[in-house]
């Protein structure tokens, strides 16, 4: 996991976990607003925090997550408000005083005594909901249930702050009423409008310095809400990308272990019930019958098959090659149906690949002589999470010098020989482990290595010995005579 917290400090961090302890009476909260994205997979999350510093020279802010909130968090990037440019986040992990989960940020500019800033922290929670009730039937709607902390936890005071659960869909089917909060508000603690849930304002938050807070004042919310798309899980992703200099070629094939999270199947399957509700296009929305996908542009020779073979009902909309560098944001569009319609509880596995023009992916840089190519960290599925990934980028024969820069740390990451036909030494094949993917963590993962004129014969010579030899052993077994003689 500590490969989702972004960019790490440059400085010495015992220097900033001194100022990390001694931070506690450096700011006061005006405000903070949180406001939660109800989702299936994931849960997206941002909360604002109005800083007003205390004292001169105050540039670390103390951020603080609760225990579950912090094992629930996938990604995490905190930014000044209005300015695109991440600030530097470092994770300290659980403080044994406060029960939290602590991370210092560094403001682009010490604060002076009474200065302002404010802080947005956005955060992405995996496996957050779960379904409830945890069985429906084929023709039963879809319910969810997100259970958070009321309180925002904050190593300083805070003097108002609430939280914004919003659905995405209209119908909210039940709530918490908090109890006991009389001591940070005489107004009604929770309201709602549509599909939106205010916690608070509450006020005058004091800074959590121990365990007791937690203990005494912090309060458990529970939302049951309507969620329309099924709850999509990948359990496991295998991404292999070869790059072919003979061919100039960038072939990246998937392998995914699909799993539907939504509420298991109640009662048996019937698939005549099923095209009934594809007829009158009323769906239940926990079953998965269709999926569209976003590809790269320029690519070709698509290829979809799950453990029976080739899978016919798909559909591909290829879009031309755009300039590397652009922000054209043109894909081809994949969509596909599986075998069977998938249901709660239901898994489905199958492969999914493509072909690319190498120029589109890769360039030369003449200074240091190394061939740069970027393979792509992931393919989105829509609100899914990946809990597990492997990435593997297998270079061309004879590379050397390698060099790779994900654009998350990998849990794992390892580099080791490739063996295929027509090979001689093996190809070298980096492999990068990942868990907890969400939507946020796209990129690029970025290769630099050199390949010698000398590997590039390699193959056309592997080739020409194979031939010659299969000549030889032809033209010898000609001249054999292999009848039986009397």
């Amino acid at each position: 996991m500590a490969g989702h917290w972004g960019i790490q400090f440059s400085f010495v961090a015992l220097i900033l976990f001194v100022k990390l302890v001694s931070a506690e009476h450096s700011f006061e909260n005006t405000a903070i607003v949180r406001t939660v994205d109800l989702g299936g997979s994931l849960v997206h999350v941002t909360t604002t925090y109005a800083v007003k510093a205390l004292e001169d020279d105050s540039s670390i802010y103390t951020i603080a997550l609760g225990e579950d909130e912090a094992k629930k968090t996938s990604w995490m990037q905190a930014k000044v408000k209005g300015q695109t440019v991440p600030l530097q986040l470092e994770k300290f992990g659980l403080s044994p005083n406060t029960g939290a989960f602590l991370y210092a940020v560094e403001f682009p500019k010490a604060l002076k005594a009474n200065g302002t800033a404010n802080l947005v922290v956005e955060t992405v929670q995996t496996h957050a909901t779960y379904p409830w009730p945890k069985t429906a039937a084929q023709n039963e709607g879809q319910s969810l249930k997100y259970e958070a902390d009321l309180f925002i936890l904050s190593p300083y005071p805070t003097l108002v702050q609430r939280t914004k659960i919003k659905s995405q869909f209209p119908k909210i089917h039940s709530y918490t009423t908090p109890e006991g909060v009389d001591a940070f508000t005489l107004e009604s603690p929770v309201t709602k409008s549509g599909a939106t849930l205010t916690y608070g304002p509450y006020n005058n938050i004091p800074a959590f310095t121990n365990k007791d807070f937690t203990k005494s004042q912090q309060k458990r919310i529970a939302v049951q809400y309507e969620y329309g798309n099924p709850i999509l899980e990948i359990t496991r992703l295998e991404r292999a990308a070869e790059i072919s200099h003979w061919g100039a070629n960038l072939n990246i094939q998937d392998n995914v272990w699909l799993h539907n999270a939504g509420p298991e199947l109640k009662g048996h399957f019937s698939r005549l019930e099923y095209q009934s509700q594809g007829y009158f296009r009323r769906v239940a929305p926990h079953t998965l019958s269709s999926l569209s996908l976003h590809l790269p542009a320029g690519i070709h020779d698509v290829y979809f098959y799950d453990l029976n073979g080739n899978v016919s009902t798909s559909h591909i909309r290829y879009a031309p090659s755009v300039p590397k560098g652009s922000s054209s944001n043109h894909f081809s569009l994949f969509e596909f149906r599986p075998r069977y319609p998938v249901m709660g509880g239901w898994n489905y596995s199958f492969t999914l690949g493509w072909d690319a023009p190498l120029a589109d992916y890769a360039g030369w840089d003449k200074e240091s002589g190394k061939y740069i190519v970027g393979i792509p960290l992931q393919t989105l599925y829509p609100g899914a999470v990946v809990d597990e990934a492997e990435v593997k980028i297998i270079l061309p024969e004879g590379a050397s010098d390698i060099k790779f820069y994900p654009p998350f740390p990998a849990i794992e990451n390892t580099i080791s020989n490739y063996i295929t036909y027509l090979d001689t030494t093996g190809r070298p094949e980096i492999t990068l482990q990942y868990q907890q993917l969400t939507d946020r963590h796209v990129g690029v993962i970025y290769v630099e290595y050199r390949v010698p004129f000398s590997a590039h014969l390699k193959k056309p010579l592997a080739v020409a010995t194979a031939l010659i030899a299969l000549f030889a052993l032809a033209f010898t077994w000609k001249r054999v005579d292999t009848r039986i003689q009397k």
